[in-house]
């Protein structure tokens, strides 16, 4: 999947958000979000500064939107995936320009200049993924479907079969599934 490099970049940072600032299961595992926050957000995604608590959790509040849509995408819900981003879109004030900084060629970035950073970050990942929602691509947004797991991801194989958040989930798959033959 290739949409363009600077969209690509933000669903993978959309997915790393959603999957560092949500609570469920992690490749077997219970997760819960850390609480430093604000160290699970500089992990997750590179950023060009350090961020407060405060924007940390702020940010925490919009992934459990973003999940909602891959949730929604995973069920075949194209309709409340759609809906979940307009009010997404809308409540994040994402408006897109162009942009060019640190000596990037002239890009689109999806916010304003005015808002906050948690604000901005989801109109970001929001945008991003409507660009998806938007595509015949829509069916790349899943959830991992190994046992135990609900990590998010977006499938960029040529083929399009990806069904794991992981090479270790679906590593774990195979390996249950192997020895249930055996």
């Amino acid at each position: 999947m290739n949409f363009n490099s600077h969209s690509d970049m933000i669903v993978a940072h959309a997915v790393a958000v959603v999957n560092a600032l949500t609570p469920g299961e992690r490749r077997g595992r219970p997760y819960q979000i850390p609480a430093d926050r604000r160290t699970a957000v500089a992990e997750a995604v590179p950023l060009r500064r350090e961020i407060t608590d405060a924007e940390a959790a702020e940010l925490a509040g919009y992934a459990l939107d973003l999940r909602a849509v891959f949730e929604a995408v995973a069920k075949g819900d194209l309709d409340h995936a759609a809906g979940t981003l307009n009010r997404l879109l809308t409540d994040t004030r994402a408006r897109p320009h162009l942009s060019r900084h640190d000596g990037e060629p002239w890009h689109v970035h999806f916010h304003g200049a005015d808002g906050t950073f948690g604000a901005d970050y989801a109109a970001s990942c929001a945008t991003g993924l409507a660009i998806v929602l938007g595509s015949d691509l829509h069916d790349r947004l899943g959830v991992c479907t190994a046992d135990r797991c609900d990590r998010v991801y977006v499938d960029v194989s040529r083929n399009g079969t990806r069904r794991f958040c992981s090479t270790a989930c679906q590593n774990r798959v195979k390996t249950a599934a192997f020895r249930a033959r055996t």
